[in-house]
């Protein structure tokens, strides 16, 4: 028998590099072919390369940001990053934004299998086109042998305007009930008619991945049933589906059995969920239809629509290596999830009474540069950055009360939760009104034996969820809404996780540990590195510099009665300015007729 450390270098000697130059750059598409503008593409080309690799390789991408007029940056969706917190992606958090004629690297092992995405992660930017597909084959899956062929299913919403200009109108007083954009189209694989070639017989292994900003969609094969193999990186044991429904930012993995016949071709449907639309935007067709295509030389036939969706149920879903669930919680906290104003009369999202804001230093540099003695305290991290510390090797639990009408698919960085409760808003089991109804955990009968886990979960309008994770991944992590426009509103928590560990996993240098490209990065944009939430580095509690937001709306007012307030005061601007015209011309006139 050889010795281990020839087996572990033999072991060394499989995994592959693979090295990625990309020059993000303006092109320009027409996805859903009624509308052409500019999309934020690689290397001169839209669709952006699938990401394809290996358990246990490394991925080095060389991001040079040739946009011109926007910073940017890249987060590897559902990756733990464990060792490599820096590497994470979003700009504020754990890096800071790439600034036109900037570079940075990201590098990192893949050392987990299953169906990711990378996107942006810098000013809601990804809608514009910076996402795409990100697969990790696993040469010791659990499902090995059950397929014979691989495919890649993307859904998105697709919007005619850019999103700098749909985000200033989201985020405005005109907009006070925080009223999302509305899309023009559903887009499979990044356009219509997405097509899969496909052989009778067979089975094929489809990595279904929601990229979109916003809404959720059903999934379904016409004349086919999926089989769940996969949720969110997470092997699973089998599960039949006929409908899935997919949030923004979540991922399945399904096996599909095609027909013994090459007589017709199969339509495989996506559709938007208009639930969570506040009104359907006229000419928005909300459904977008690929095929298998047994015979390239039959018809593509039509789409047959649903009355009705009743998708399958993924908290019934067991992971395949029967982990139980945490039942013995170390650190509870509850985060109350609540759609508001500010004094400014916009829309805000806040979590326990706080709305996100990202800070002069990012929360990572913060913990890399502060004082040991204080980056336990949260004060340095800034209010209005949601700081959260948990201890390493605590077993976490988050009580998620959605106080709101609305959907919120909620991601965690860096980590899978067990997803131990699940309430039915229908049933009427979670009252909005009591905030501490659900901060008592149910009896053990409730709770499944071995949870689902997945990293994104949709909270029911007025409902609530529980997710327990074990906090083995020191570093700093966000957990947000994944809808991007709730995202740029606040509706965020940062997760600092074991930050004297992390510390002690970076050595005496602190945040000049970090790679030189990364902080020239932020020398280029102007951004601080060094110094508490406002920049400071003598008085590390003194939090005067930080960024705020707003006052809140004085006693007694609403939102729609600030819009109505705002708008009278600017007709009576603009009567008065009419008159003070008027009135000038008149005397200009008199004077010149003297």
């Amino acid at each position: 028998m050889l010795p281990w450390f020839i087996l572990f270098l033999l072991g060394l000697s499989k995994a592959t590099t693979h090295t990625y130059d990309f020059n993000v750059t303006w092109v320009t598409a027409n996805p859903d072919g009624l509308y052409e503008r500019p999309v934020i593409g690689i290397n001169g080309q839209w669709p952006i390369p699938i990401i394809n690799t290996t358990v246990g390789d490394r991925v080095i991408i060389h991001l040079h940001n040739q946009l011109g007029n926007e910073s940017t940056s890249l987060h590897f969706h559902g990756f733990f990053q464990n060792g490599t917190t820096e590497m994470d992606g979003p700009t504020g958090v754990t890096q800071c934004p790439v600034p036109p004629g900037s570079s940075i690297t990201y590098n990192f092992t893949t050392d987990q299998p299953g169906t990711y995405w990378y996107h942006s992660h810098d000013q809601g930017q990804y809608p514009d086109g910076l996402r795409g597909p990100f697969i990790v084959q696993d040469p010791d899956s659990p499902h090995k042998g059950k397929y014979t062929g691989e495919f890649i299913l993307s859904v998105s919403e697709w919007y005619h305007k850019q999103i700098p200009t749909l985000l200033t109108s989201f985020m405005s007083y005109t907009n006070p009930t925080g009223v999302e954009p509305e899309p023009q189209a559903a887009l499979m694989n990044d356009g219509p008619n997405a097509t899969f070639p496909v052989q009778p017989g067979q089975t094929y292994f489809f990595h279904i991945v929601n990229m979109g900003a916003f809404v959720g969609q059903y999934v379904w094969f016409e004349g086919h049933h999926m089989r769940v193999i996969e949720v969110d990186g997470v092997w699973t044991e089998e599960a039949e589906a006929d409908l899935l429904y997919v949030t923004a930012a979540q991922r399945y993995g399904v096996l599909v059995t095609m027909k013994n016949d090459t007589s017709a071709n199969f339509p495989i449907v996506s559709s938007i969920d208009e639930d969570m639309l506040d009104k359907v935007p006229p000419g928005l067709n909300p459904n977008v239809t690929g095929y298998l295509i047994y015979d390239s030389t039959q018809t593509l036939p039509q789409a047959q629509w649903l009355d009705d969706f009743n998708p399958f149920d993924d908290f019934t879903l067991v992971p395949s290596d029967g982990l139980g669930i945490f039942d013995n919680v170390d650190h509870s906290m509850t985060l109350d999830v609540v759609m508001d104003n500010l004094g400014d009369g916009q829309n805000y999202a806040f979590l326990n009474d706080t709305t996100y804001l990202p800070q002069k230093v990012p929360t990572l540099y913060t913990l890399l540069s502060a004082p040991e003695d204080l980056v336990t305290n949260t004060a340095i991290y800034g209010e209005n950055t949601n700081s959260l510390i948990v201890e390493h090797g605590e077993v976490v639990e988050i009580i998620l009360n959605n106080h709101d009408i609305g959907k919120h698919p909620f991601h965690l960085h860096a980590h899978n939760f067990q997803v131990v409760v699940r309430s039915d808003a229908e049933a009427g089991d979670f009252d909005p009104t009591n905030t501490t109804a659900l901060t008592t955990a149910a009896p053990a009968p409730a709770f499944p034996a071995v949870p689902m886990r997945r990293d994104t979960i949709q909270v029911p309008p007025h409902g609530n969820v529980v997710l327990r994770f074990r906090a083995d991944n020191p570093g700093v992590w966000l957990f947000h809404c994944h809808i991007q426009w709730h995202m740029q509103t606040g509706l965020m928590a940062t997760i600092i996780e074991a930050p004297l560990a992390l510390r002690a996993q970076k050595g005496s240098q602190g945040v000049q540990a970090l790679p030189a490209d990364h902080l020239a990065a932020c020398q280029a944009g102007g951004t601080l590195y060094e110094g508490n939430a406002g920049g400071s580095t003598s008085d590390w509690l003194d939090l005067s510099n930080a960024n705020y937001p707003p006052d809140p709306l004085p006693a007694g007012f609403t939102a729609r009665g600030i819009v109505a307030l705002v708008f009278s005061v600017v007709a009576a601007f603009l009567g008065m300015a009419a008159i003070s015209w008027y009135g000038a011309a008149e005397f200009k006139t008199m004077k010149v007729g003297n």
